[in-house]
């Protein structure tokens, strides 16, 4: 008898196990110059020099708040949002990591190798690969520059829509 139970537990320590691995993969890493765990908030406070990176997705900023349970992060003080040929820089952002989304402010540029795009603000999903720049819109296309009072990107098309 004790040695089902003992097998028992082994083997649901085994699942266990194997069923966080994946999860676990999805951690971010996060490094800064000073990090504090408030507890009373149950947030990361971040500065200088902070990396966020989950997956192929970096995020850097001079200073920003990480809360690990609800997957958001404020950021601001020079951000960057990097993954595979998408790169966006802000003076803040905004991330609902169980949304894909991130909401850019201070000045927002999307660059990429045949468009920049400048604008006030942004709001770009990670999921669908889609961002909507508003307020001074800046459009560089090759020699073609424009204004818009917003326009939207599709960067899985290379497409404004």
């Amino acid at each position: 008898m004790y040695r089902n139970v003992l097998l028992l537990i082994i083997a649901s320590f085994y699942l266990l196990a194997c069923s966080a691995g994946p999860a676990a993969a999805a951690k971010p890493v996060i490094t800064a110059d000073t990090t504090y765990y408030d507890t009373d908030t149950g947030l990361y406070l971040l500065k200088g020099n902070v990396r966020i990176e989950v997956s192929s997705r970096v995020i850097t900023a001079g200073q920003a708040k990480v809360s690990l349970s609800s997957l958001e992060v404020w950021g601001s003080d020079g951000i960057t949002l990097a993954q595979d040929n998408i790169y966006l820089t802000a003076g803040s952002v905004y991330v609902y990591g169980t949304r894909n989304k991130a909401i850019l402010g201070g000045g927002v540029t999307l660059s990429q190798p045949h468009i920049t795009i400048t604008a006030d603000t942004a709001d770009f999903n990670w999921r669908t690969k889609i961002g909507t720049f508003t307020g001074n819109v800046q459009v560089t296309q090759g020699s073609d520059t424009w204004s818009a009072a917003s326009v939207t990107y599709n960067i899985k098309t290379c497409t404004l829509e």
